[in-house]
């Protein structure tokens, strides 16, 4: 199955609940590359690599966090990158 990269900014309360460190274990966890951050304006940013139905798994898992309420997400695909890991910057 062929690789896709997403550039996804979330909205909603997705700064200072753990979204960051959820998204890395998940990414992890199903073996996704790329990174995330939290943005000045409230928002996060995640480009994250893979199958695209792993990436879904990414999505629900961090919708269904007690902590994280994702109002509505802004996504993209964008070119794929050469990387080995998920970071969080």
């Amino acid at each position: 199955m062929a690789e896709i990269r997403k550039h996804i900014v979330f909205h909603g309360r997705v700064q200072g609940v753990g979204f960051r460190y959820t998204a890395k274990y998940l990414a992890r966890s199903l073996r996704l590359t790329g990174w995330v951050r939290n943005d000045w304006n409230g928002t996060v940013t995640l480009e994250v690599q893979g199958r695209e139905a792993l990436i879904q798994k990414m999505l629900v898992g961090l919708n269904s966090n007690q902590f994280i309420t994702i109002e509505w997400m802004d996504t993209e695909e964008i070119p794929l990158e050469e990387e080995s890991s998920f970071k969080v910057r």
